[in-house]
């Protein structure tokens, strides 16, 4: 006759842990949505091929180049080299659709 008890106790004891435990949500950050600029509707051309000789520095990275709006039209903006930042890395710009139309997420550092 304990058995059941002791059955039903521990029952109690998980259900109460797991809506204790249920509350804690640890969420990771959202994911990077600033856009620069306006509603583009016009989607951007393809990335050019761009070539560049060796870096100026020893562990420069290359950031490539992009599309950038400019009012009218798009225009591209040349890549650069750059030196690294301490333990993050380079995301590049990038042009991403949503209904409204053609929106520029900007390249940035980030942590790795």
């Amino acid at each position: 006759m304990s058995q059941p008890f002791a059955h039903a106790g521990k029952l109690v004891a998980i259900s109460v842990l797991a809506a204790l435990l249920g509350g804690c949500i640890i969420a990771a950050p959202p994911p990077h949505r600033y856009y620069v600029g306006t509603v583009v509707y016009t989607a951007p051309p393809p990335p050019r091929v761009e070539e560049y000789g060796p870096p100026p520095a020893v562990g420069s990275v290359w950031l490539g180049g992009y599309w950038r709006w400019g009012g009218q039209r798009h225009e591209w903006v040349p890549g650069h080299w750059e030196r690294p930042h301490p333990r993050e890395r380079w995301v590049p710009h990038r042009w991403v659709h949503e209904r409204d139309g053609w929106h520029l997420s900007e390249g940035h550092w980030e942590r790795r």
